[in-house]
C-alpha cells in the first residue's frame, strides 16, 4: 500500500475568520512594527527599498508595504516538487498531500550497541540514511545529526555526501555558509549530469534559517536562502519561535508572529529570483517555562503545526513544519504518546512536508537508530488514517455476505484471502502481535529492542552506494570527503 502524499486537511484548529485575522494581524506587524536585521546585508536592504520597503538604517528596521507583500506571495510557487533520485519517492507539495520525515541537529545519539547518549559522528548521518532509506513510510531524509568528529569547515559537502551516499531518497540539510552552499551544488550537479539536470529535478534543498525570533533577518542564513534562490534550489524558510520565550505566550500570537516571519522571507525570496520554489517554514515551538528550555511534545505543538499548514494553505504556498519531538530520553511510552499525537495532527492537518518526524528526543538535542524504526510505524499508522475507508461494491462484500450467510464464517473466504494483505496496517515488524506465550517464548522483548533488533538487521546488510562508483570516485577527488 503507497502510504505516502495522502491528502490530509481533515483536522483545521483554525476557523477561515481565524486564518483571515492572524493574516491581516501579520500584515500589520510587518508595516508597523517591521523587522530589524543584522549587518552586511546591504544589497538586501537596497533590493527591497527599490521594490517600495522602507528601510529606517537608524533603527535598523525594515517596514513591508502591504501590497508588496501580497504581490510576492501571489509570485511563489504554489506547487513544489522535490524529488528523489530514482523517482520513487518524489515528494509533490501541494495542496493538502502529506509527507513526513526526518529532521534535527541532534548532537547525542543512543548507541545501537550499548544503548547509552554518545556524541554523534559523520558514520552516523550515513547510518541513519541508510535505515531511512529501507523504511517505506519515512517519506525524506533530513540529516539528523550534526558529526563532531569532524572539522565545522568540512560539514557541508561531507553531510550532503553522507546522506546522498546512503539513500535516494530526497535529501534536505542546513549549510554554514554561501561557499559551502556552491561545494554541495557543485556535487550534487557532478552526480544529477550537470546543474540543469539538478535544477529541472532537485533532488537536494536547503533549510535556511533566515529568521531569528521574533523579526530579525539573520545575514548568513539570508544570504544562503538567496544564492539558493538565484540557483533554483528548493528552500525550507526555517523559523522557529518558543512560545513564551522568543514568541508571544499564547498560541495566536505565536502564530501570527511566525506568518509575518513567513511573508517577509517569501518577499526576499520572489524578489531575488521570481517563481524560486520555497516551503513555508513555520516550526512553532513552546518554551518549558520552568526551565526556559525547548518543550519539544507538548500536544499544542501538534496543534500549531497543523494550524501552520493552513496559514501556508491561504497564500498558496506549500509548506515544511513539525511533528515527532519528544521530551524524553530513550524510546519509552512518553516517546510514543508524544510523538503519536503530534505526528497524527500534523498528517490530519495536511501539513506538506513535516521533518523531526522520525528519529528524535531529548527535544531534538538526540535520536536513536531504534527510535527510527518505531517512528516508521507510527508514520504508517497516521497515513493510514489519512488512507480513509473505502466504501464500494467490492468492499461491502455483499455477495460475500450472502453466501457465507447467517451463522458462517468468514476466515476461509476467497474474500478474506484477496484482501487480508492490503485492508489493515501490518507495518514494520516492530509493533507485536503474538499470544503473551509465544511472545514470552521469543525473549518477551519490549518495543525498544525489537526497534533494536530491526534496526540491527538493516545496518548489517552490505551497503549499497546510492552514488555510482565513478562520480564517487571523481567527488573523492575534488572534495575533502571524509566518510570512508
Amino acid at each position: 500500500m503507497n502510504l505516502k502524499g495522502l491528502p490530509g486537511g481533515i483536522y483545521k484548529p483554525l476557523s477561515q475568520q481565524d486564518i483571515e485575522t492572524i493574516h491581516n494581524a501579520a500584515l500589520r506587524i510587518l508595516e508597523q512594527t517591521g523587522f530589524t536585521y543584522e549587518s552586511g546585508l546591504d544589497d538586501t536592504l537596497a533590493m527591497l527599498e527599490e521594490a517600495g520597503a522602507t528601510v529606517d538604517r537608524e533603527r535598523s528596521r525594515i517596514f513591508f508595504p502591504r501590497d508588496l507583500v501580497t504581490r510576492m506571495a501571489r509570485t511563489a510557487p504554489s506547487r513544489v516538487v522535490l524529488h528523489s533520485r530514482d523517482g520513487n519517492n518524489d515528494l509533490d507539495l501541494t495542496e493538502d498531500k502529506v509527507h513526513l520525515g526526518t529532521g534535527g541537529a541532534a548532537v547525542r545519539i543512543l548507541d545501537l550497541e550499548t544503548g547509552e547518549a554518545r556524541s554523534t559522528v559523520l558514520n552516523d548521518i550515513y547510518q541513519v540514511g541508510r535505515l531511512v532509506d529501507a523504511l517505506d513510510n519515512i517519506h525524506f531524509f533530513v540529516r539528523s545529526c550534526i558529526p563532531t568528529d569532524i572539522p565545522e569547515e568540512a560539514y557541508d559537502v561531507n553531510m550532503y555526501y553522507a546522506g546522498l551516499k546512503a539513500t535516494t531518497k530526497h535529501f534536505m540539510s542546513g549549510v554554514n555558509n554561501e561557499e559551502g552552499l556552491h561545494r554541495v551544488m557543485e556535487m550534487a550537479a557532478m552526480i544529477a549530469g550537470g546543474m540543469d539536470a539538478l535544477k529541472a529535478k532537485p533532488f537536494i534543498s536547503v533549510i535556511t534559517s533566515f529568521a531569528i525570533s521574533p523579526l530579525k533577518l539573520c545575514t548568513q542564513s539570508t544570504r544562503i536562502m538567496q544564492e539558493c534562490n538565484r540557483n533554483m534550489i528548493p528552500v525550507a524558510l526555517s523559523c522557529a519561535p518558543m512560545a513564551g520565550s522568543t514568541s508571544p505566550i499564547t498560541m495566536a500570537a505565536t502564530l501570527t508572529q511566525i506568518h509575518a516571519e513567513q511573508l517577509a522571507g517569501i518577499t526576499i525570496c520572489q524578489l531575488t529570483q521570481p517563481g524560486a520554489p520555497l516551503l513555508y517554514g513555520g516550526i512553532p515551538g513552546m518554551a518549558n517555562m520552568n526551565t526556559m528550555g525547548y518543550l519539544g511534545g507538548g500536544v499544542e505543538c501538534g496543534m500549531m503545526n497543523a494550524a501552520i499548514h493552513q496559514m501556508a494553505a491561504h497564500i498558496e504556498v506549500p509548506n515544511y513544519n513539525s511533528a515527532g519531538l519528544s521530551d524524553a530520553k530513550v524510546p519509552d511510552c512518553q516517546a510514543g504518546w508524544e510523538k503519536a499525537m503530534t505526528i497524527l495532527l500534523a498528517a490530519m492537518g495536511g501539513s506538506n512536508y513535516v521533518h523531526h518526524s522520525a528519529g528524535m528526543l531529548e527535544s531534538m538535542m538526540a535520536v536513536a537508530y531504534e527510535q527510527f524504526v518505531i517512528d516508521d510505524e507510527i508514520i504508517g499508522m497516521a497515513m493510514k488514517v489519512l488512507a480513509g475507508i473505502p466504501v464500494d461494491e467490492e468492499q461491502l462484500a455483499l455477495e460475500v455476505i450472502d453466501q457465507v450467510g447467517p451463522g458462517g464464517n468468514f476466515m476461509i473466504s476467497p474474500h478474506t484471502l484477496k484482501h487480508m494483505r492490503s485492508t489493515y496496517f501490518t507495518g514494520n515488524g516492530v509493533t507485536d502481535r503474538k499470544i503473551r506465550e509465544n511472545w514470552k517464548k521469543d525473549g518477551g522483548i519490549d518495543a525498544r529492542e525489537r526497534g533494536r533488533s530491526i534496526a540491527r538487521k538493516i545496518l548489517a546488510a552490505a551497503p549499497a552506494s546510492r552514488i555510482p562508483e565513478d562520480v564517487d570516485q571523481a567527488i573523492r577527488e575534488k572534495f575533502d570527503i571524509l566518510l570512508p
